[in-house]
């Protein structure tokens, strides 16, 4: 064996040891490697994890929202119902108000209107001014009207009903007057002349009573009485000596002289 041969377990040897560290060296740092890897693809697996965690997280939470925004939305067009609902009851009852005090205006109206019938009226009757019911008032001028008309039977069932319900009227002189008329109308003499007498004995001092008494005469001479005609307009020019019917007296007992 040569001194080369010799040698070389020494140089292998050598080698082992030199060459040793640096194959345990990299053997490690790949380890270290592997497991940092491992670690990153951990933590972005756990961050993937936990982002889509969050992403369904905030979707729930969004979907919540949105629903949550749905129901105020829907309280809230329910109550904008309800306030149109309760403006248009409000309005309705304004209005039902409205026409309720119209109705009790009527009614006061009404009720008004039906006491003033029968309350009495001041009225003025051939110069005479006194109170009368509204019935008299009302009987007193269809039984005028009647006998204007010229229907002078209806007029003289009129008046003597008038006279009959109503004694004491302030119409009673006036009525007597006309009723006096109507019967002469219809040739009932003695009556005309019955009802001018009353009126004369009843209220001498009315504006028909120096008609009243030439009228009693104008009966008088249809009875052909003219005696009693004749007596009749002698005290008419007496009695109501500045009246018109005074005047007409006079001239027809210059007629029958």
């Amino acid at each position: 064996m040569n001194a080369f041969s010799q040698r070389l377990p020494i140089l292998a040897a050598l080698c082992a040891g030199l060459f040793a560290p640096a194959s345990h060296a990299a053997l490690f740092g790949d380890d270290e490697a592997r497991q940092a890897i491992l670690d990153l693809r951990q933590k972005v697996d756990a961050n993937s994890q936990r982002a889509a965690e969050d992403n369904r997280r905030n979707a729930d939470d969004i979907a919540q929202l949105r629903r949550s925004l749905l129901d105020l939305q829907g309280q809230i067009d329910g109550l904008k119902a309800d306030q149109a609902a309760l403006r248009g009851q409000n309005e309705q009852l304004g209005r039902d108000l409205a026409e309720m005090q119209r109705r009790q205006k009527d009614m006061a109206q009404g009720v008004d209107d039906r006491l003033r019938q029968f309350e009495p009226v001041k009225v003025t009757v051939d110069g005479r001014e006194f109170t009368a019911d509204p019935a008299e008032k009302r009987d007193f001028e269809a039984a005028l009207a009647q006998f204007r008309q010229g229907v002078f039977g209806q007029a003289q069932s009129a008046f003597a009903d008038f006279v009959k319900r109503y004694p004491q009227s302030g119409y009673t002189p006036s009525a007597l007057f006309w009723l006096g008329n109507a019967q002469y109308a219809t040739r009932d003499y003695k009556e005309a002349i019955a009802n001018f007498k009353l009126l004369l004995s009843t209220a001498s001092d009315h504006a028909r009573a120096p008609e009243a008494a030439l009228s009693i005469a104008n009966c008088q001479s249809e009875l052909k009485d003219a005696k009693a005609s004749r007596k009749t307009l002698e005290d008419l020019v007496k009695v109501y000596p500045q009246s018109e019917a005074a005047a007409a007296a006079r001239e027809r007992l210059a007629k029958l002289k």
